[in-house]
C-alpha cells in the first residue's frame, strides 16, 4: 500500500466570499485524494465559526471578503483554534496581501490559479509541519529576505561629509575606545588615529569626545544598549 493510500484525508474547510467560486473549489477538492471537505464560509467570521464547529484540519481562506477578512480570520483561527492550520487560496500575491496573511500565522499561500495537485501538496505540507507555498510565493520571500538582509548590512550614510575611516573612528569613540586601542583595532598607528579625530571634529564642530558620543548617537551611528 502507497503512503498515500495510508494517509488519511485531510479535512478541509473551504471560504471564499464569491459563492460560484467557493463552490467551484469544493467541488474541485471533492475529486481530489486525500481531501474530505467539510464545510464552507462565506466570510471570516463564519470560518471561524464553523472551524470551531468541525475542527478541520486545515481552513482554505480567501483573503478579501466583508464583515472579517482572511488575514483577521486567520489571526483568530491560530489563537482560538490551533490545531487548524490555514492556507490561503486568493487572487492576490502583491506584498500587501502574502505578507499579513504570514504573519497572521498561515502556513501556506496559494494563488488562485494553482491546479489541484498544488492545493494538495500544499494541504499536505502544513499538515507535515512544512509550509505550502507555491514557488512564485517561494521566490518572492527569498527576495525579501535578500531586501531585508542588504539593508540590514548596508552603511549608514556619513554624516557631514565624513569619510568611511572618520565614520568608524567616530562610532569606535562612542563605544569608549581609547585612541590606542581604535589604533590596534583598525591596524592603524596612534598618529593616524589622531588625524583621523582631528579632521572628523573639524568637519563636525565637535570640541571633544564627551560630545563625539553625543553626536554619534545622534545621527544614529550607534545606538544605546538594550535594558
Amino acid at each position: 500500500m502507497t503512503q498515500d493510500a495510508e494517509r488519511k484525508p485531510a479535512r478541509v474547510v473551504v471560504v471564499d466570499d464569491q459563492t460560484v467560486v467557493r463552490e467551484g473549489i469544493v467541488m474541485l477538492l471533492g475529486l481530489l485524494p486525500g481531501i474530505e471537505v467539510v464545510g464552507a464560509a462565506a466570510d471570516g467570521e463564519e470560518a471561524v465559526r464553523l472551524v470551531g464547529e468541525v475542527a478541520p484540519d486545515v481552513a482554505l481562506m480567501d483573503l478579501r471578503m466583508p464583515r472579517c477578512d482572511g488575514v483577521e480570520a486567520t489571526r483568530r483561527i491560530r489563537a482560538e483554534h490551533p490545531g487548524t492550520q490555514v492556507v490561503v487560496l486568493t487572487t492576490f500575491a502583491d506584498d500587501e496581501s502574502l505578507f499579513p496573511a504570514l504573519a497572521a500565522g498561515a502556513r501556506g499561500y496559494l494563488t488562485k490559479d494553482a491546479d489541484g495537485d498544488e492545493i494538495v501538496r500544499a494541504v499536505h505540507s502544513v499538515l507535515s509541519g512544512d509550509a505550502g507555498l507555491s514557488p512564485g510565493i517561494q521566490r518572492r520571500l527569498l527576495e525579501r529576505l535578500t531586501e531585508t538582509e542588504t539593508r540590514k548590512t548596508a552603511p549608514a550614510a556619513a554624516p557631514d561629509g565624513l569619510t568611511a575611516r572618520e565614520t568608524e573612528v567616530l562610532v569606535l569613540i562612542a563605544e569608549g575606545l581609547s585612541n590606542g586601542e581604535i589604533a590596534r583595532r583598525l591596524h592603524v598607528s596612534t598618529a593616524t588615529v589622531k588625524t583621523h579625530i582631528n579632521n572628523l571634529f573639524a568637519k563636525t564642530g565637535i570640541k571633544d569626545r564627551a560630545q563625539a558620543v553625543r553626536y554619534a548617537y545622534g545621527k544614529g551611528l550607534v545606538r544605546p544598549p538594550a535594558g
